[in-house]
């Protein structure tokens, strides 16, 4: 008799290879870790700063990128509202320092409950619908904290909130140093990696891609995915809002723009370009994205005219993605 996937009973995997494709997809992960910590260096010995100031905010969409990745990839849920999360991290850091609180001790909290509750609220009803409704109502959640943003006034409205300083940490402005800032940015990548690949990898993930494959199996063995598919929501909001905060930080500016439409779109983007069902993908898709998206626009203004047929080649000659071109991930499409 074979064991199911989802069985408790199942006989211990620890000893078994892993998959080639995981290998892969791991270290086409370690490979972008290891550009990303020797990056600094090379910008002091070209005197360039732009680089740095570049990947950092490759880093922090990649980890936004990767946060989708997680209900997305795994899921199946097209969420269009998933950069409110980035806004609500940012926001929280923002509105934190106008009123005197910069320390990571409050700000990091606030972060992570601010996202969390938000997520387990518009998650607990978004999930009671599926396919367009399911885009649709998350849309609207995201558009509801978008306009929000717009009307706080006394935090800046529709020009935004500048931020004077980075958050301290226990006190000491340690992150005013750019290179510091920099190496807590790729920490967070690849805190943010690891969560993301235990989850995968647990009986929880399983059952998350149980639910992508057949709901009606997962029901019919006694397991109720929505509360899986709750649960994951609000980690994938938590991360996003991690993201944001360091956002906040890095261009020491909070805008309503952060969590509009258009930024969720681009982050699905992100996921599809580097490869649905890989978390590497994610971080491969984001920086992609973005470094075609600044050498696109060196040449013109509506380099967006260009980039569409390319995302479009990739779908069509790349299943995949990117990723899977590289020979990681999984060619689930």
């Amino acid at each position: 008799m074979t064991a199911s996937p989802l069985s408790t009973t199942e006989p211990a995997t620890s000893a078994a290879p892993p998959a080639p494709g995981r290998s892969r997809e791991t270290l086409i992960a370690g490979v972008a870790f290891l550009l990303f910590a020797l990056l600094p260096p090379v910008a002091i010995v070209l005197e360039d700063t732009f680089f740095v100031f570049f990947t950092i905010r490759v880093m922090i969409f990649a980890i936004a990128a990767l946060s989708l990745s997680l209900i997305l990839g795994f899921g199946a849920l097209v969420s269009f509202g998933h950069a409110a999360y980035l806004g609500l991290g940012a926001y929280s850091v923002g509105i934190l320092a106008e009123h005197g609180y910069w320390d990571v001790t409050i700000s990091l909290p606030v972060t992570l409950l601010v996202c969390g509750l938000f997520a387990a609220i518009t998650g607990a009803i978004s999930l009671k619908t599926r396919g367009v409704y399911f885009i649709m109502i998350t849309l609207a959640f995201g558009q509801m904290a978008y306009y929000t943003a717009t009307s706080l006034s006394a935090y800046g409205g529709d020009d935004g909130l500048t931020i004077w300083g980075r958050t301290e940490i226990f006190g000491a402005s340690v992150l005013g140093d750019r290179t510091t800032f920099y190496y807590v940015v790729l920490g967070m990548l690849m805190l943010s990696y690891v969560i993301a690949r235990v989850i995968v990898a647990s009986r929880f993930g399983r059952v998350l891609q149980g639910a992508k494959q057949s709901e009606m199996r997962l029901r019919a063995v006694g397991i109720d995915p929505y509360w899986y598919r709750l649960v994951a929501y609000v980690i994938a909001g938590m991360m996003a809002g991690v993201a944001g905060a360091l956002l906040a930080n890095a261009t020491n500016f909070v805008s309503p723009a952060y969590m509009s439409w258009h930024r969720s779109g681009e982050l699905i983007v992100m996921v599809v370009l580097g490869g649905l069902g890989s978390l590497a993908g994610s971080i491969v898709g984001a920086a992609s994205f973005l470094i075609l998206e600044e050498v696109l626009a060196l040449f013109t203004e509506h380099w967006r005219l260009i980039f569409g047929p390319l995302l479009v080649l990739v779908v069509l000659f790349g299943k995949g993605g990117l990723t899977a071109m590289l020979g990681g991930g999984r060619k689930n499409g």
